[in-house]
């Protein structure tokens, strides 16, 4: 199914490598904008690239990659490969260091109706641009996205260990905390395999729905204006970071849902009343339990509002009334019961398409700063949820549906400026190509 290939990779020059911790950025759709500041006044981060500030931001980033090319910043390898890529990380509250493995590689863009990847959320079609026109200009991918792969046997995990013990590169702590670790696989029989394992898969895409569309716009584009294509020009392909969603070190952290605004002025009394129809609504006396007392528990939530914490859960028969036009494994997650009965039955704003355009609702992940947003007068409500499952992952992109706007955050995100991807022209010229055109069975 999904054909993957190696790259030459495009890398900081080994005296900057040493201090890779000052070059690395986070995703363009999770940096905040003081961070943005601090790192714009590093004249080499790697943001410049991926988010480039100017009048004519991708013409910014051409103008940026070009000089730092001919000065020797970046560097490409001379070996095709692919890159493994470890994600070393603890969870606040537990002492267990995760680490979280997976490799970086070109995969073919796949158009979503070919059924080889398979997306999970909805995109924004400006965003989607902007990276569509940043990667026309510059030819130049400055972060993967994350897909992942099953498989139980946890066959390419043998080749990553063994390539991790020679690293290229390491962070100290990046931005979340996470310490990441870059090493590269450069034997073709070893390449064939990982291509043949995971030529057998489907791929979910858990990170990175706007830059894979931006690399579905470019290489429609670029197909429209060659018919005569082959298919295997380096601009039909995206870099991807892939892990395999049958390991344990694959976290998935809970969006919360905080109030910022209720329609019509609604009273605290009187959300709580348009609630009652759908919900056991039990107060609690500590806000602080609601994760605890909600845990495992489906179709439960938290609830903050005037200083006052409860825990709702629908009621079993409520659920039938829930008749948005989706498939029975998206009805199914406490998300999609959420919007559905709290933000339009009880709030009124009808539809997913109506409560991706509200502004009245914000995504924190932070359960602490909902707290305090709702003490502040910030907000009027916090709504906290349990986790997404990988399971609940796998079953609705299955089911061909997207879930609702912020199921999911995957955890640690890949961070930008570790490893870049050409895919110009002269790429295609390389001596190494012809061995991995034809992956093994």
């Amino acid at each position: 199914m999904a054909e993957i290939q190696p790259l030459r990779g495009w890398r900081y020059s080994p005296a900057l490598s040493a201090d890779i911790d000052s070059y690395v950025s986070p995703l363009f759709d999770v940096v905040s904008a003081k961070q943005r500041e601090a790192l714009y006044r590093n004249p080499l981060n790697s943001i410049h690239l991926s988010v480039p500030r100017a009048d004519d931001p991708a013409a910014a980033a051409l103008e940026r990659l070009r000089q730092w090319q001919a000065d020797g910043v970046l560097r490409q390898d001379e070996l095709p490969g692919i890159y493994a890529y470890y994600q070393y990380f603890r969870l606040p509250g537990s002492a267990r260091e995760y680490c979280r493995k997976g490799f970086m590689c070109h995969i073919k863009a796949y158009d979503w109706d070919e059924e080889v990847v398979l997306r999970h959320e909805n995109t924004l079609p400006a965003s989607v641009n902007d990276r569509a026109e940043l990667l026309a200009r510059t030819q130049f991918q400055t972060s993967a996205t994350h897909g992942l792969y099953r498989d139980e046997d946890f066959e390419l995990e043998q080749y990553l260990d063994e390539a991790m013990r020679s690293p290229l590169l390491e962070t100290e702590e990046d931005y979340q905390g996470a310490r990441d670790v870059l090493a590269v696989i450069q034997d073709a029989a070893i390449i064939q395999r990982f291509q043949a394992i995971i030529g057998a898969r489907q791929i979910i895409l858990a990170d990175g729905h706007h830059r894979y569309e931006g690399s579905l716009s470019y290489r429609h584009a670029r197909r429209a204006a060659a018919p005569a294509a082959t298919g295997q020009e380096p601009w039909n392909y995206h870099l991807m970071y892939l892990t395999n969603s049958a390991a344990d070190d694959l976290r998935i952290l809970a969006t919360h849902r905080l109030l910022l605004e209720m329609p019509g002025n609604l009273s605290d009394a009187e959300l709580l009343a348009r609630l009652e129809p759908y919900f056991t609504v039990l107060p609690k006396e500590d806000a602080n339990d609601l994760p605890e007392i909600i845990a495992g528990k489906p179709w439960a939530f938290g609830v903050y509002i005037g200083g006052q914490a409860y825990k709702i859960r629908l009621r079993p028969e409520a659920h039938a009334l829930l008749d948005w036009d989706t498939t029975a494994e998206v009805k199914a997650l406490d998300l999609t019961v959420l919007h559905f009965f709290v933000i339009e039955k009880a709030l009124g704003i009808v539809g997913p398409d109506a409560q991706r355009a509200w502004p009245g609702v914000a995504y924190v992940r932070n359960f602490a700063e909902c707290l305090q947003r709702v003490d502040r007068g910030e907000a009027r409500a916090a709504f906290f949820v349990n986790e997404v499952s990988m399971a609940e992952v796998e079953a609705v992109c299955h089911s061909g549906a997207v879930m609702p706007p912020k199921s999911t955050f995957f955890y640690p995100k890949t961070i930008g400026g570790f490893l870049f991807s050409s895919i110009a022209n002269e790429e295609a010229g390389n001596l190494f190509a012809e061995h991995f055109q034809a992956p093994l069975s």
